[in-house]
C-alpha cells in the first residue's frame, strides 16, 4: 500500500515521479477557472477522509481543493470529532474509516498517531504534519525550486532558524533528491541527529553552522518558518524570540547568499521576526508560489497512493 508518511520512506523514484506530476497537473490547468475539474477526474466516486486534531489554513484547504478538483468528495473531521486515541483506540478508528473512505489524510501533534492510523488502515495514508515532519510541505518547496531555478540536485540550501518539523523533512528531502543544507540556528534548537544522519549517510553535506552570515555564503535557497509554535506559553515564546533573533531573515543576509538565491516560507509567518516583509516581499520571493504548489504536490500525492 503506497502510504505518504515521510520523504525518507518513499522510494526516490516515486518522489521524482510525484513532482514531475504535480508539474504536470499545474501546467495542465493554466487559464482554466480555479474551480474547474481536472479532464480526468481522477478521483470520481472516491472519498477522502481529511483529520485535523491540529488547525489549518493551507493544508486543509489545498487538499480539500485537490480533491474536488480531481471529482472526489472530502468528510473534514476535527480532533473534537474524532478524540482520537481519547475514546476509541486509534486502531479501531483506523479500521473503521476505511470502511467509508479510499484515502485518509491526517494532521496531528504525535508522530505514533500518525503511525498506528497508518498500521491498521487498509486504504493510503498521507501524513499532513506532525510535530515531528511536514513532508507535503517540502514536496511542494522542492516543486517550486524547481519551477524557478531547475533540478535542486547538487544545490545549496540553508534553513535558518529552529530545527522543527519543517527542517526535518528538509532533510529527508536532502538525502532523497540530492542537495545539500546547511542549518544556522542556536544549538537548543539543533534538528534530530537522527535526520542529520539519515541525510548524511545518503551522500548530502550537512552543516551545522552558529554564524547566519557564513551559513548563508553560495546558497542557491534561504528558508525560514515561525520561531514559536500556536501552542507555545509565553514564556517559551520570549525565549525563543531571544534565542532566534540573530537568525532573522532580512535583506542584509540575503545579500550574502548567490545573487539569484530564493527565499522560502510555509506560512503562516509572523512578519518582520522570523523574516523581514523587505525578503517576503522581495525579488527573491517565492513564499506564494510556495503555497499554491501545496495543492499540486498534494493531488499528485494522492495520486500516487491511489494508483492513479
Amino acid at each position: 500500500m503506497n502510504h505518504f508518511l515521510d520523504i525518507h520512506l518513499t522510494d526516490p523514484k516515486d518522489l521524482r515521479s510525484i513532482i514531475d506530476h504535480a508539474s504536470a497537473m499545474k501546467t495542465a490547468r493554466l487559464g482554466r477557472p480555479r474551480g474547474a475539474l481536472d479532464d480526468d477526474q481522477p478521483l470520481k466516486d472516491r472519498m477522502v477522509a481529511l483529520i485535523f486534531e491540529k488547525p489549518s489554513t493551507r493544508t486543509r484547504v489545498s487538499f480539500d481543493v485537490g480533491v474536488r478538483q480531481m471529482g472526489g468528495q472530502t468528510m473534514v473531521l476535527s480532533g473534537s470529532d474524532m478524540q482520537l486515541g481519547h475514546g476509541e483506540t486509534i486502531a479501531d478508528t483506523a479500521r473503521v474509516l476505511s470502511r467509508y473512505v479510499d484515502l485518509i489524510m491526517i494532521r496531528t501533534f504525535d508522530e505514533a498517531v500518525l503511525t498506528e492510523m497508518a498500521e491498521y488502515a487498509t486504504v493510503p495514508v498521507i501524513n499532513g504534519l506532525t510535530d515531528r515532519t511536514h513532508p507535503c510541505q517540502i514536496m511542494a518547496d522542492v516543486m517550486t525550486f524547481e519551477e524557478h531555478r531547475g533540478p535542486i540536485k547538487g544545490k545549496k540550501v540553508v534553513w535558518s532558524g529552529d530545527g522543527n518539523n519543517v527542517c526535518a523533512s528538509f532533510l529527508h528531502a536532502a538525502g532523497q533528491f540530492g542537495f545539500d543544507l546547511t542549518f544556522t540556528g542556536p544549538p537548543t534548537l539543533d534538528p534530530e541527529p537522527e535526520f542529520v544522519d539519515l541525510a548524511r549517510a545518503k551522500g548530502s553535506t550537512i552543516v551545522i553552522e552558529r554564524d547566519p552570515d557564513k551559513a548563508v555564503a553560495g546558497a542557491d535557497l534561504v528558508v525560514a518558518d515561525t520561531w514559536v509554535s500556536m501552542h507555545d506559553a509565553q514564556s517559551a515564546r520570549e525565549r525563543r524570540h531571544n534565542q532566534l533573533r540573530p537568525y532573522q531573515v532580512n535583506a542584509e543576509l540575503m545579500a550574502k547568499a548567490k545573487p539569484d538565491a530564493l527565499f522560502m516560507h510555509c506560512l503562516p509567518a509572523h512578519r518582520d521576526e522570523e523574516a523581514t516583509s523587505e525578503v517576503m516581499d522581495g525579488p527573491h520571493s517565492v513564499i506564494f508560489d510556495e503555497a499554491e504548489n501545496r495543492l499540486h504536490a498534494q493531488k499528485a500525492i494522492m495520486r500516487w497512493c491511489l494508483e492513479l
